[in-house]
């Protein structure tokens, strides 16, 4: 995992950061990346559930199917992962070397048909706990993006 940085500047003058991390498709490498971006997000001053929860199986699960579904689980395809970090909020785009898939055609696992069935529920959990999910390309691209605090049209 090497990280690469290229510092920038927010509105109002607050620092920005954005860099990236490439990974084999290696499931135990999953947890070591997701403590270390965790670890950038906390000297940002993130904190709480939007960290320990949304943003640690959020992205955890964009990897996991990146690394199992995208690239078929073979170690010598990359994951890559790009990270713009903002005080207000972070965008994080995972791209595979797969063929990509239909993110439309994942039947929703909520509904009664669906609970028993394999699949869909990385996507879900995904969709649910990121604040903006949106699939590019082919499919083999998504864009996660957190805000630090949650949006109020979200908020229950």
């Amino acid at each position: 995992m090497e990280p690469h940085d290229r510092a920038g500047t927010l509105r109002g003058g607050r620092d920005g950061t954005h860099f990236a991390l490439e990974l084999p498709s290696d499931l135990r490498l999953i947890d070591g990346a997701i403590g270390y971006l965790a670890s950038r997000l906390r000297d940002y001053g993130y904190e709480g559930s939007r960290l320990t929860l949304n943003f640690r199986v959020g992205v955890s699960e964009a990897l996991a199917n990146a690394m199992i579904y995208g690239n078929g689980r073979d170690p010598a395809k990359k994951v890559r992962v790009e990270v713009d970090l903002r005080y207000d909020h972070v965008t994080v785009i995972v791209h595979d070397q797969g063929s990509g898939f239909a993110p439309a055609a994942i039947p929703d696992p909520t509904l009664p048909e669906n609970i028993e069935a394999p699949g869909g529920r990385g996507i879900f959990l995904i969709r649910e706990l990121m604040d903006e999910v949106d699939f590019a390309g082919c499919g083999n691209c998504v864009r996660l993006v957190l805000y630090r605090h949650e949006p109020l049209s979200r908020a229950s």
